[in-house]
């Protein structure tokens, strides 16, 4: 089991990240501020009284120089634990001074987390308090919004789906609409696209639906483990490359269909802080004397979600 301490060290993380990352919004340079945000991340890190390995990160060992799959993070003190980071999710946005982009960052007992390559994975997902398997990747669109619509006692027309705006999801969009529900379309950013269908009293957002990057549907099901939401994904493995990959990473059956609990299991901390503003969690404030950030940190072990903002100092 993680200790308590866990809970506030990973905020600490996504908070200094989101900061880097916020002093770049609105510049237009995406790469830049994804580095700033890893290095502040990565420093944040290994400060951290833990035995870490990254299992999701910025890629392989000869693709990234920091966050690197397998790399080991922390003290070297402390239990095995699996690290997972999006220092930046949403470069694009952040670069645009769009809204939802975030820091994010989870941690779990070490072998709790499943590790996945750089590809693209079919997900669907949606909040707690719903009945089990009330929605399944494996039926057809127009059948989940029925289910979901009929244990929320409202009509189809009164869902809103969010989904990724990108022409792989075009059919899934069609066949969304002719149901009759709505649907948010997001540029960029689908960890907070899933994270949103588990609050949609604040979100507007119901259901998750659609294609984005694997490693950020893992982040995500590790927030929907602290909240007990349900989620599933299947790998989209395009060509023999991503397959290898999977094979490499030590999947036995890369295209089965992954529950929540396959993605992410045992005692699980899951932070998030806005570094632009969005439906939940408001961007970094930099002010002349006092930097402000807005975050949350949930813990699957007790099913905690606390709301945390921040005051530090500015420094240039």
């Amino acid at each position: 089991m993680l200790n308590k301490q866990l809970t506030i060290d990973v905020v600490r993380v996504t908070e200094v990240a989101a900061i880097a990352a916020a002093r770049l919004r609105g510049r237009g340079d995406e790469r830049e501020a994804d580095i700033v945000a890893v290095e502040a991340a990565h420093k944040a890190l290994n400060k951290i009284a833990m035995t870490g390995t990254v299992v999701i990160g910025e890629g392989v060992k000869e693709e990234a120089e920091k966050l690197y799959l397998g790399e080991k993070l922390g003290t070297g003190n402390g239990v095995e634990i699996d690290v997972a980071v999006d220092a930046l999710e949403g470069n694009t946005l952040t670069a645009k001074a769009r809204l939802n982009a975030l820091s994010v960052l989870a941690v779990a007992e070490g072998g709790s987390l499943l590790k996945v390559p750089g590809c693209y994975m079919d997900k669907i997902a949606v909040g707690g308090d719903l009945p089990d398997d009330v929605v399944d990747l494996d039926r057809p669109p127009q059948e989940n919004l029925k289910n979901l619509a009929e244990a929320k006692g409202i009509s189809v027309e009164k869902l809103t789906v969010c989904v990724l705006d990108r022409p792989r999801n075009g059919s899934l969009i069609g066949k969304i609409r002719d149901a009759g529900a709505a649907i948010n379309l997001i540029p960029d950013g689908d960890i907070a696209g899933v994270i949103h269908a588990a609050n949609p009293d604040n979100t507007g957002i119901d259901i998750y639906m659609g294609s984005g990057g694997a490693p950020e549907g893992v982040l995500a099901a590790a927030a929907l483990r602290c909240i007990n939401g349900q989620m599933q994904g299947r790998l989209i493995l395009e060509n023999a490359y991503d397959h290898k990959q999977a094979l490499d990473i030590g999947l036995e059956d890369p295209y089965k269909k992954f529950t929540l609990q396959d993605m992410a299991s045992g005692d699980v901390v899951f932070a998030a802080t806005g570094v632009t503003d969005g439906s939940m969690l408001k961007g970094v404030r930099l002010g002349m004397r006092r930097v402000t950030t807005d975050s949350l940190v949930m813990r699957s072990e007790t099913g905690s979600v606390r709301w945390i903002k921040n005051q530090r100092r500015a420094y240039k």
